[in-house]
């Protein structure tokens, strides 16, 4: 890791909504989380990128504690969650979008959106969330296995935002989707983010992050090598060509 990144984390962690130290993780006897250390201020959105392998999808299920073991220390509004099971991580306060969106198949839009119990107050009610997703307004009715992909997409997303949990963990949203699909994904999360959620975005394409978030943690081999802010993007191409072989 770069020397110029450690001090930059130990200033943040003190108005840091998610704090992460040293996370390590494993499936079985793989070992693949190797001493994460990331921060994230209410209100951003940040993203993980990374060579397909990098670690980041498994850094989104450690801090969910869906991997198999994880050590080292995850805090959430000033809350260690390391020892906590995954039910108790939802119902802190944080929500997991994972890439297969976990759709139920037999039931339709609304009964999909209002399965989850909400863990907070300032939650989006149906009205907000039909006026920020018009598509799922329209569908209703429609079973889960009725809807297209980027439908699926902002059904997953939808069904976070009215629980009220203030940190939502997306993983890869755009992909696979039409550019029209993305623009709208995009659009969704400058929304939220106006609205006073805070996103922590693992996404292949750097180019679409550029247009949503304020940070990125580049992944390499199971750990962030190096940090960039949205600003400093233009001038960092080079060294993010290097890591995402692009």
């Amino acid at each position: 890791m770069p020397d110029t990144l450690a001090p930059q984390m130990h200033e943040t962690i003190t108005d840091s909504m998610l704090a992460i130290r040293n996370l390590q993780a494993w499936y079985g006897e793989s070992h693949v989380l190797h001493g994460v250390d990331l921060d994230i201020r209410k209100g951003e959105v940040v993203t993980l990128l990374g060579r397909n392998g990098a670690g980041k999808t498994s850094t989104l299920r450690a801090i969910m504690g869906l991997t198999g073991r994880r050590t080292g220390s995850v805090v959430f509004e000033g809350r260690e969650t390391i020892r906590m099971s995954p039910d108790q991580i939802g119902r802190a306060g944080i929500g997991y979008c994972p890439e297969e969106r976990g759709i139920f198949a037999s039931l339709d839009v609304t009964e999909n959106l209002m399965l989850p119990p909400k863990v907070r107050e300032g939650g989006l009610d149906i009205p907000t969330i039909h006026a920020l997703f018009p598509n799922l307004k329209e569908r209703a009715r429609s079973l889960g296995t009725k809807l297209s992909g980027g439908e699926q997409q902002m059904l997953a997303i939808a069904r976070i935002l009215r629980t009220g949990a203030p940190l939502l963990l997306l993983d890869e949203p755009t992909e696979g989707l039409a550019p029209v699909i993305v623009q709208q994904i995009g659009a969704m999360i400058r929304e939220i983010k106006q609205r006073g959620f805070t996103v922590l975005l693992v996404e292949q394409n750097f180019r679409f992050a550029q247009t949503v978030a304020d940070r990125h943690y580049v992944m390499e081999h199971g750990r962030v090598v190096d940090s960039v802010t949205n600003s400093e993007m233009a001038g960092s191409m080079d060294r993010l060509h290097a890591y995402l072989g692009v």
